[in-house]
């Protein structure tokens, strides 16, 4: 399925993606050396709560997970890519956490992720790895405007990744989203130009940049949700929630206050 929002549903994706931008940037300044997973977790759950939304993850049982995820945000670190279900982890200096979080209210969803590095430690190779997702992500965004393709998104996201050297998984990406948090279409990280669905005014998409330093083979954990590098090295996420407009993309997760 593939939504088109109308002016009144844009207005409250603004919303909502405002929401979610503001809950990873304070989470984002509550991460540090000795926060444990589960603190993030029960952090999120208050803040989505506090402002009447819900979270899209607790009750979420697709096909590729073990049953209900049963957690309000996906928290991944160092070799932990995506889907990383929260568990008794305190988090150390140096580590690289991703947070995703994906949040539904008054019938919009937007989802978000960013990774970072915890502590004072700042490894070379991890800032690079992290760099590199965010500029695919900012190629990506370039590239979305009425007119252009799917294909183009991809093209634009797969040229950074592929010039910084990193292997391309093709097997998650980004997707349509709306009414519900996964929808058409697929939105690999690297394509060909001019394929693929034609973008046009009020399409939501959510673009996610995703690496892993040496492979581009995952493997799930055992706790049947978290994915990992096959080879166990370092990974890095980046997402943001857009609109197609008239005029190009809106960005509606970047970091400001949420609106009520």
């Amino acid at each position: 399925m593939i939504e088109i929002l109308n002016p009144a549903d844009l207005t409250r994706a603004k919303a909502v993606g405002a929401l979610v931008g503001h809950i990873l940037q304070t989470l984002k300044s509550r991460s540090a050396v000795g926060t444990n997973l589960l603190d993030i977790d029960r952090w999120a759950q208050a803040m989505i709560a506090e402002a009447g939304a819900l979270s899209c993850y607790v009750d979420y049982a697709p096909s590729f997970g073990r049953g209900p995820f049963g957690h309000y945000i996906c928290t991944a670190v160092n070799d932990a890519v995506l889907h990383g279900l929260p568990y008794d982890y305190t988090l150390a200096d140096g580590d690289l956490l991703t947070l995703d979080l994906a949040v539904s209210k008054d019938g919009v969803v937007a989802d978000s992720a960013i990774s970072f590095l915890v502590g004072d430690t700042r490894p070379p190779e991890s800032v690079a790895m992290i760099s590199a997702t965010e500029r695919a992500l900012s190629a990506g965004i370039a590239a979305a405007r009425p007119g252009a393709r799917i294909g183009d998104i991809s093209h634009a996201i797969g040229s950074v990744l592929g010039e910084a050297g990193y292997p391309i998984n093709t097997d998650f990406g980004g997707h349509g989203i709306g009414s519900t948090m996964h929808q058409d279409p697929h939105i690999p990280n690297t394509g060909q130009p001019g394929r693929g669905y034609r973008l046009r005014p009020g399409l939501l998409l959510a673009l996610e940049p995703w690496v892993m330093a040496d492979t581009a083979e995952l493997v799930t954990d055992a706790d049947g949700w978290t994915l990992r590098s096959a080879t166990g090295c370092r990974t890095a996420h980046s997402e943001h929630t857009i609109a197609i407009t008239s005029s190009g993309a809106e960005i509606l997760t970047l970091p400001r206050p949420a609106h009520s």
